[in-house]
């Protein structure tokens, strides 16, 4: 009697655990579609948005300057960028570029030392083609970001540093370059952190609402970071799965006890 007994309450933690493994297994997928203030197409446009402000150049900066000469020798001189040891997020390779010091200037060859630290890079070019004039007749100047670089990091499918091309680069493209949110990520509180001269500005925008396209934060700046938090989902997604290992593991030890008290 007392052996049944010890087998009947060992089998009746069985559907314990299963019941208790089907509830925490369960994710939410709410919250997870963009902009869902707009309703219909046709009322898919916006009263104002977001001004872009062009970024300013910082130090530790990388600028891309390509002077264009009627003679491409002297061109090519002048063109002699270093590379300065910064890596991108795509190469193992040193980005080539002049680099802003701590004094704010850049040095090139033929035309010395230029500050151009709080310049955008159309006031630099505009500077730089001040000096070139002194020496030749007729030139262009180009000047770029060579590292303009944004950190992405979270509740996303890529996370990592990258570089883009241009420097109107908004939030969007870099979330899409990161591999868009994961199913957990917390689409309504999105987190950014801005380096203003030294000092850190925090930013919060919602990708479920249009409202973002009128954030300060939606057009970046150089060195920006977004951070994706994660969701009750994912919170509940880990508590799951410990209480599912140690739901496991209490069924070894029931089937221990039933195999134990058979044999009895």
């Amino acid at each position: 009697m007392k052996k049944q007994t010890n087998v009947n309450k060992s089998w009746r933690l069985f559907p314990l655990l299963f019941v208790l493994a089907f509830f925490t297994s369960c994710v939410s997928n709410k919250k997870i579609a963009y902009f869902q203030d707009i309703q219909t197409v046709n009322q898919a446009s916006l009263d104002s948005s977001a001004k872009y402000v062009e970024p300013t150049i910082q130090n530790d900066d990388i600028l891309t300057v390509n002077i264009f000469t009627l003679d491409p020798e002297s061109g090519a001189i002048v063109n002699q960028a270093p590379a300065t040891g910064a890596l991108n997020s795509t190469s193992t390779a040193a980005t080539t570029g002049y680099l802003v010091d701590k004094n704010g200037e850049i040095e090139l060859v033929l035309l010395g030392r230029i500050k151009v630290a709080g310049l955008t890079t159309f006031e630099a070019r505009e500077l730089i083609s001040g000096k070139v004039r002194e020496i030749y007749n007729k030139a262009s100047v180009e000047v770029r970001f060579a590292n303009f670089k944004v950190s992405v990091f979270g509740e996303v499918n890529s996370p990592s540093t990258y570089t883009f091309p241009n420097e109107k680069t908004t939030i969007l493209d870099a979330l899409s370059r990161a591999g868009d949110l994961t199913i957990f990520g917390k689409r309504d509180n999105i987190l950014i952190v801005r380096d203003n001269d030294g000092k850190k500005e925090f930013g919060r925008v919602n990708l479920n609402s249009t409202t973002i396209f009128r954030s300060p934060f939606y057009y970046l700046k150089q060195n920006d970071a977004i951070y994706i938090e994660p969701n009750k989902a994912r919170v509940s997604a880990n508590n799951a799965s410990q209480v599912q290992t140690i739901g496991i593991i209490s069924s070894v030890l029931s089937v221990l006890v039933l195999a134990i008290s058979l044999f009895k």
